[in-house]
């Protein structure tokens, strides 16, 4: 019986999976790390914590990381925040799913103030019933802690009651350490092939995929 839906945000509701690549290559290049933008891009998903390892050393990390971090956030600000836009069919899935009584959670890797202008992009400022971002989370992606923190605002719905809608391999992962069934969508850029062996239980193209599919998608609350 499925009480609550909780969504990954980039990628998923909003077309900006590219774009945070390109933030975070131009901010590496500015701390002199040139890095291809497919290597960068394979890693999107993870909050910064989780991304930055994966191409600098302990050391690099200790001396660098924090401000590195925060002129990524100012380069996406700055520079691409303004070519973001949302999926087709977003704020009608949501609608659909709220016509069944079930709740909705937003848990994003993003900054509190990122994932503001991204329901504002995607129209459902008005359709969310609990959130959280990288702010509300020790770690992110693929560690469980940001879908554990919005399991944790939805009212005691136990978590086989909950179904995650992501785009990554790390939002399945993390879906799954934290108990939850995971629902892969393709719209964020990843092959099907990762997001199955991540354990999704179904994938759809989309947002409007989704939607189309729903009478039969694992969101149905049903009988």
């Amino acid at each position: 019986m499925v009480q609550a839906v909780i969504f990954d945000v980039d990628g998923t509701l909003v077309d900006s999976v590219d774009l945070h690549a390109r933030a975070w290559q131009d901010a590496f290049r500015d701390f002199g790390h040139e890095i291809a933008f497919d290597r960068i891009r394979g890693q999107i998903g993870k909050g910064g914590d989780q991304l930055m390892p994966v191409f600098l050393s302990p050391e690099e990390m200790e001396a660098k990381g924090e401000a590195l971090s925060k002129h990524r956030t100012s380069i996406m600000q700055d520079r691409y925040l303004g070519q973001i836009r949302g999926f087709e069919g977003v704020r009608d899935l949501f609608l659909r799913i709220r016509a069944d009584g079930t709740r909705i959670a937003l848990a994003s890797s993003a900054k509190a103030d990122e994932l503001q202008r991204y329901k504002a992009i995607a129209g459902i400022e008005d359709l969310v019933d609990a959130e959280t971002s990288s702010d509300d989370a020790e770690r992110s992606k693929p560690f469980p802690d940001i879908f554990q923190a919005a399991l944790s605002r939805l009212d005691g719905i136990p978590a086989r009651s909950v179904v995650v809608v992501g785009d990554t391999p790390y939002d399945a992962e993390a879906a799954g350490k934290a108990g939850l069934r995971a629902v892969g969508v393709l719209c964020g850029g990843f092959p099907e092939e990762d997001l199955r062996r991540a354990g999704c239980v179904a994938i759809f193209g989309g947002p409007a995929d989704l939607l189309a599919r729903y009478e039969t998608s694992p969101l149905v609350p049903g009988p």
